[in-house]
């Protein structure tokens, strides 16, 4: 890339100087995009790689602070030469019990140390749901659900044992042992203690917040805790490299959609070159040309996803799919999935693993909408492991439907359930907004006992939904409606918080029937059901 500088010399006389610039993998500099409101912006972005396509370099960025599913290729005329970063070589420091670029330090400064080696998921924001906790005693502790860059501890077991957790590659990481003095901002009784449920007519009567208690625990002093990372396919972000951090399919055409890949998927290596992968939408096998995929559907015999259907209402249908009788579907599932997904870790072995795919139907066939994954055992009581709603298929109520599913699917199962964490972006937006509605509701309908005002426990609450006690409790607390009031938790309902609620269930027409389920659970401990 060249510029044009301006020298002074003697005799007040400029000369200009050629410089030669060379833009290598690392450097940081503005570049040109259009934003939601398509308006010029220049935001900062790194550089993960350049080639040169008929006498021409292109750059493939990735814009610090958004989201990867922006990466792209660009030119060099959208590069601001004039702010350009080379990378900084790292400083060698001293070495503490062999590792590098650790220097003694104060305790303090190595518990902050610790809990950068915590892997986060990229670009999910911070305000994902509280893990489930150690004990049914500490379950009383309500969890926060912030919308700010703060997150909530727990109480430490009383023998002060170190909290470990595994990583997709076996390793254990050390989490954080809870520090004492901290306060926890919200600390609502036990599970089972009534809360008391108050309608106000002023939309400020809900200002009175939860006093800390003495014992409670806190991380808002500026040291995060990580989110609990032992899903089953919860991606390790130490073993990222340049290529997974890249986009490698330009297109997919899947039915009569085509599609952009999100993220980098580990597709075979021949097919990365190709502008478009074409794959059958109802075995979802890949090809490499239209020609291709014509003549697989002349032998194709599939018009729906492999598996039982256990769910149909109108058009929509849901199929239950076993990893391991299906499990070339599974593995071509997972792979079309992961164009999608950043935050999962692809696994071949699909053997442990249910998936759920809704379908629309019409005359042509069961056309794949979204899925969702579930483990055959999980020991966190995970109900979800990966849930996805096709790009073409998205805003249109179909993911809250699927998360509806889920539930429905515990219900019957007779258990409460969490989706693995950490969630993407999207999905926490989705969990989010279904939890609220779904507690709201249930408060809505409660009715005065005797004249007194309509008691519930949370307990109670999770029973009815089937969601975990910790996300009922985030939820309350994310909606601010938990208080405390003359010595006892109340939950206080304002007139922006109903009329928001009704607002969102008129615009909610997509819901699960019950009477249309047809699902009977399996006790997956016995080895033979595999």
């Amino acid at each position: 890339m060249i510029f044009w500088r301006h020298r002074p010399v003697l005799g007040r006389k400029l000369t200009l100087c050629l410089l030669q610039v060379e833009i290598v993998e690392g450097c940081r500099l503005p570049v040109l995009r259009k934003n939601q409101e398509h308006e010029d912006e220049w935001p900062l972005a790194e550089i993960l790689s350049v080639k040169e396509v008929s006498s021409r370099k292109l750059f493939y960025v990735h814009y610090i602070d958004f989201n990867k599913r922006l990466d792209e290729w660009v030119t060099g005329d959208r590069l601001d030469m004039k702010k350009l970063q080379f990378p900084k070589k790292e400083a060698k420091t001293p070495t503490k019990n062999g590792l590098p670029g650790s220097r003694p330090s104060s305790p303090e400064r190595e518990v902050k140390r610790k809990v950068e080696t915590v892997p986060l998921a990229t670009q999910v924001p911070p305000a994902t749901p509280v893990p489930s906790l150690p004990s049914s005693a500490e379950a009383s502790q309500a969890s926060v659900f912030p919308a700010v860059r703060e997150t909530t501890t727990f109480k430490a077991r009383e023998d002060h044992e170190p909290i470990s957790s595994l990583t997709t590659n076996g390793t254990a990481r050390r989490l954080i042992p809870p520090q004492p003095g901290r306060k926890r901002k919200a600390n609502c009784g036990g599970t089972d203690e009534m809360i008391k449920v108050l309608q106000y007519n002023n939309p400020q009567s809900a200002s009175v917040f939860l006093p800390p208690p003495e014992d409670s625990q806190d991380s808002s002093d500026g040291i995060p805790t990580a989110p609990r990372m032992t899903g089953s396919l919860v991606s390790d972000r130490s073993h990222d490299d340049i290529v997974t951090r890249m986009k490698n399919i330009e297109c997919i055409e899947l039915g009569r959609h085509r599609l952009k890949p999100w993220y980098f998927s580990p597709y075979p290596q021949e097919l990365t070159a190709l502008p478009i992968l074409y794959l059958c939408e109802f075995c979802l096998k890949y090809l490499k040309s239209l020609k291709c995929l014509q003549r697989h559907l002349t032998k194709c015999n599939l018009r729906h996803p492999p598996g039982n259907e256990i769910y149909r209402k109108g058009t929509i249908s849901f199929f239950e799919i076993d990893g391991r009788k299906n499990k070339t579907y599974s593995q071509n599932l997972c792979l079309l999935a992961k164009c999608f997904l950043d935050h999962k870790t692809l696994y071949y072995d699909t053997d442990p693993f249910l998936f759920y795919v809704m379908t629309e139907y019409d005359s042509k066939g069961f056309h794949i909408v979204g899925y969702f994954s579930k483990e055959k055992e999980s020991t966190e009581d995970y109900n979800v492991a990966c849930i996805l709603t096709l790009p073409p298929y998205q805003r249109r109520g179909y993911g809250k439907l699927l998360i509806e599913f889920s539930y429905e699917l515990s219900k019957v199962e007779g258990k409460t359930g969490t989706p693995e964490k950490p969630l993407s972006d999207l999905g926490l937006l989705s969990y989010r907004s279904y939890w609220s509605q779904t507690i709201l509701e249930i408060l809505m309908d409660l009715k005065p006992d005797n004249g007194e005002r309509p008691q519930i426990t949370i307990n109670e609450i999770s029973e009815i939904t089937s969601v975990k006690k910790e996300d009922v409790i985030s939820t309350l607390q994310y909606l601010n409606l938990i208080n405390y009031y003359k010595g006892q938790y109340i939950l206080t309902l304002s007139e922006d918080i109903v009329e928001g609620h009704e607002r969102a269930m008129q615009k909610r027409h997509l819901r699960i029937d019950p009477k249309c389920l047809h699902f009977t659970p399996k006790d997956w401990s016995k080895r033979g059901k595999w």
